[in-house]
């Protein structure tokens, strides 16, 4: 049975457990109290086991992967009209997506249909005596350019980045900004020396991501004890919490694939939408049924040959390009679940915080991409920049995998979408050309 069916199978059993422990519960109370007791002793360390290892690979994961991706661009200086066009709709692409999650999750607010006792119990689950005096400082900060600096260029790198408690993640805000440094000067570099960087990076973020795989062998159990702990603690009020914020997610990364990109579509591309999504189903289907960018690269290659009837220099450049680097959807997503989680444990995130989050998701998105189950740690570096206990990423790992499938197809539709505006502009240019 695929992964991803066994996660869901272990949610589904979870949370069935969980009702009929709080059915049982309801009529007899010492068994709930019991298996209460039993969660706290065995399930929430076994899930703790899960989390950990993902958060092994946070800060070499983050560094290796946006690192190379930067050096992989080559020469800064001489990136044309190709490169310049493509970079820019990708930032706008992922930037207009994230801004829509947030929208989405700061009109539902899906973290505060829970009340104070069910909120207080996640604290005390999730949380740590670490954690309890960061959330307070982060609402409270004002973000400034003096505090811009700070956060993104501390005094010290290696204190920022590894931490100042043994339970806390270090900030991932400096180890982003040196990442992108790091990259852009291993770009500066001769032929040869380049490639042994990107060649020990490459390796690196590949080490990560079988230390990542490791943790997704765990999930089909930690999953369901995670859940059920959760459940059987806090109540039927988590599970309102969870379901808006799939509904959430789900509204939000449709409204960005069939309206936002239906406006490309329609004024850049000059097409009509309907006519080109019914095009380009194959890549939709089957980015939905794979859940990953790089299996469906070769089908939207072939769409856009033989449906679009792009220039192959296009999408040729494009489609390999944006598999890894424009993930609009698992930007949208992070954003969310950052949002979420913070309404949960009551950290208030101000509208400058939620800019400098859209920021923050666009860079990790183009971090993990490619790299399977990736979003989980960098989510969790996420929660940490922000105050929010990053072990409450333990409340969305079960609905994790029914939401990837719809981010892969955001993912890559906008793909597609990019590269018929790209090439659309490409052909623009070169009529005027003469003229010019």
């Amino acid at each position: 049975m695929p992964l991803a069916n066994r996660i869901l199978r272990g949610l589904v059993v979870g949370v069935v457990a969980a009702l009929l422990t709080l059915g049982i519960g309801h009529f007899h109370p010492p068994t709930l109290d019991f298996m209460r007791k039993v969660s706290s002793a065995v399930f929430d360390p076994f899930g703790q086991v899960f989390l950990r290892l993902l958060f092994f690979v946070v800060i070499p994961l983050v560094f290796a992967s946006l690192a190379s991706g930067v050096a992989q661009l080559g020469r800064l200086e001489r990136l044309g009209p190709l490169a310049a066009r493509t970079f820019v709709l990708f930032f706008l692409n992922m930037i207009i997506a994230v801004g829509i999650g947030l929208a989405m999750m700061n009109t539902l607010r899906p973290g505060l249909h829970m009340d104070p006792q069910a909120t207080g119990q996640l604290i005390a689950q999730y949380g740590s005596g670490d954690h309890k005096a960061v959330p307070a400082r982060a609402a409270q900060q004002q973000v400034s350019l003096s505090t811009l600096v700070d956060m993104f260029m501390p005094r010290n790198l290696v204190g920022a980045v590894a931490g100042h408690s043994r339970d806390a993640l270090g900030d991932v805000l400096p180890l982003i900004l040196f990442a992108i440094l790091f990259g852009a000067a291993a770009t500066q570099l001769n032929a040869e020396r380049r490639k042994l960087v990107l060649d020990g990076l490459d390796t690196l973020a590949e080490i990560m991501t079988r230390i990542v795989h490791f943790a997704l062998l765990l999930a089909p159990f930690a999953v369901p004890a995670m859940i059920y702990s959760v459940i059987v603690k806090v109540g039927l009020d988590v599970l309102l919490a969870l379901s808006l914020f799939v509904i959430g997610c789900a509204v939000a990364l449709t409204l960005h694939l069939f309206g936002t990109m239906s406006l490309w579509i329609r004024y850049l591309v000059r097409a009509r939408p309907l006519e080109f999504f019914g095009l380009i189903r194959p890549v939709l289907v089957t980015a939905f049924s794979t859940s990953s960018s790089n299996a469906t690269l070769p089908t939207a290659l072939a769409s856009a040959s033989e449906d679009l009837k792009l220039a192959p220099s296009t999408s040729g450049f494009v489609l390999p390009l944006g598999s890894t680097m424009n993930m609009s959807g698992t930007a949208l997503y992070e954003g969310c679940v950052v949002l979420f989680a913070a309404q949960v444990f009551g950290v208030d995130l101000s509208l400058g915080q939620q800019a400098i989050l859209m920021l923050l998701a666009v860079l990790s998105a183009v971090a993990v991409a490619g790299i399977p189950g990736g979003s989980l740690p960098l989510i969790a570096g996420l929660l940490a920049t922000f105050g929010v206990p990053p072990e409450g990423i333990g409340i969305i790992i079960g609905v994790d995998r029914v939401l990837d499938m719809m981010r892969t197809t955001v993912n890559v539709g906008s793909d597609v979408v990019t590269a018929a505006v790209v090439d659309r502009q490409m052909k623009d240019s070169a009529a005027r050309a003469p003229a010019g």
